[in-house]
């Protein structure tokens, strides 16, 4: 376990070095944050001081290394078009994702796993033929149009839901939620619905396919032949095994969630890290460019060491190892 744990956290140290060398590189070639921040007319003068006091006129190995001393010391720098410190907009904006995502993974659990059993314990009943085709139009449509049309049908025609931002918030410190509130409830229903789609149709594909392999191993005959009961084979032995890469797609669905919530958050106007993301994108601000992207991939790390750990209590042949 404890070598399990050390491998885990050097890779974990080397993935993020590399992280920062490429948030560092890849946003610096997006644009001239200077020609959007300077006025109209600005003199050849002012534009070379506020790039002195940017830092963009050091040679890239000086800003490289200035940029990881601010990164080892939690300071991930200004942001150019809000003239705040990076890290206190990211989280001012990671309650709202954090949420978001939350409530996407158990929906998406909830659901899928269910589903998922269902049409393996009987794989031509109708309602499992129904789910399985109702997996493929959730894989193949974009995030995009399940939004537009969440927001077309429930928003602009039904009217029971609000269309775009977070609601009532409540204030708890170092946190403003919306779940303690009617309009944050109601505001979160469409964007976690949107998110949780894909992630849902591949859990319940996944459980499934593994149910049904792990039904017909040797394992279950022999517990089926020992007169054990179905509702024990089916929940302890079956689903449990079923279960191994479910948590790993879980595990990685959820830093993807974070991720690529840009575009649902972005269609919703959800005041989350994504849509963040997207005004910084245009602006361009590379500081928080560069932040999220450092914040993204610490996640992925973590949270993968998250699921190796899961393993050891799923798996205990993993514990001697």
């Amino acid at each position: 376990m404890i070598r399990l744990l050390s491998v885990r956290l050097l890779q974990a140290i080397l993935v993020m070095v590399a992280v920062t060398a490429i948030a560092f590189i890849m946003f610096r070639f997006v644009g001239d944050p200077v020609a959007s921040m300077v006025r109209e007319g600005a003199t050849q003068a002012e534009k070379d001081a506020l790039r002195a006091a940017l830092g963009l006129d050091r040679s890239i190995p000086v800003q490289f290394v200035h940029f990881v001393g601010q990164v080892l010391t939690g300071n991930l720098g200004t942001s150019f078009r809000y003239q705040q410190p990076v890290t206190d907009l990211l989280l001012n904006r990671l309650p709202a994702t954090l949420e978001l995502v939350v409530v996407a993974t158990v929906l998406s659990l909830a659901i899928g796993i269910p589903l998922g059993v269902l049409s393996a314990l009987k794989p031509h009943a109708l309602l499992s033929r129904l789910t399985q085709s109702a997996t493929l139009v959730g894989i193949s449509m974009p995030t995009f149009v399940t939004g537009l049309l969440l927001i077309l049908v429930f928003a602009v025609n039904l009217r029971w839901l609000p269309s775009s931002g977070r609601g009532d918030l409540v204030d708890l410190g170092l946190w403003q939620t919306g779940f303690l509130t009617l309009s944050g409830l109601k505001s979160l229903i469409l964007p976690s619905i949107t998110l949780a789609l894909f992630q849902l149709t591949l859990i319940m594909r996944l459980v499934r396919s593994e149910m049904i392999d792990v039904l017909s191993s040797d394992y279950i005959r022999f517990a089926f032949a020992r007169g054990l009961p179905k509702s024990y084979i089916y929940s302890k032995l079956a689903l449990r095994n079923a279960l191994m890469p479910v948590v790993t797609v879980t595990g990685l669905q959820i830093g993807q969630l974070i991720a690529f919530a840009i575009v649902t958050e972005t269609v919703f106007q959800w005041p989350g890290m994504g849509l963040l993301f997207t005004n910084a994108v245009g602006y361009p601000d590379i500081p928080v460019l560069s932040a999220y992207l450092l914040f993204v991939g610490f996640l992925f790390v973590f949270i993968n060491m998250i699921v190796d750990i899961l393993y050891t209590f799923i798996d205990p042949r993993l514990r001697t190892k």
